[in-house]
C-alpha cells in the first residue's frame, strides 16, 4: 500500500486502499505511521489488524488501539490519533 506524508504532522504517513463499494457502505484498509494525527471522522466501524496506540474523540472517550479491538466513530468527531507502532485497521463507513 502507498503511504503519503501527512502535510500538517511531519514524519507521519498514512495509507488507504478501498477495497468494496456496496450501495451507502464502503470497506478498506488503513495504515497509520508511528506518530501523532488528527482527523475529522466519517461514520465508521473498524476492527485493528497490527500495531498499537490510541485515538481520543473531541466528543468523549478514548480507544485503545491493538490487535482485535473493534470501534466507531461518529461522523464529525475531530479526532487525534496517537500511534506507537504502525497500525492497520479494516474499516467500513456508512454514507
Amino acid at each position: 500500500m502507498q503511504h503519503a506524508e501527512l502535510p500538517a504532522h511531519e514524519g507521519v504517513s498514512t495509507g488507504v486502499s478501498a477495497l468494496d463499494t456496496e450501495g451507502d457502505i464502503e470497506v478498506g484498509v488503513w495504515e497509520h505511521s508511528v506518530g501523532t494525527s488528527t482527523d475529522t471522522e466519517v461514520e465508521e466501524v473498524f476492527v485493528v489488524l497490527s500495531g498499537r496506540g490510541t485515538v481520543t474523540c473531541d466528543q468523549g472517550g478514548q480507544i485503545l488501539l491493538e490487535p482485535g479491538t473493534v470501534g466507531m466513530l461518529p461522523m464529525g468527531a475531530k479526532t487525534v490519533w496517537s500511534i506507537t507502532e504502525p497500525l492497520r485497521k479494516v474499516w467500513i463507513t456508512l454514507s
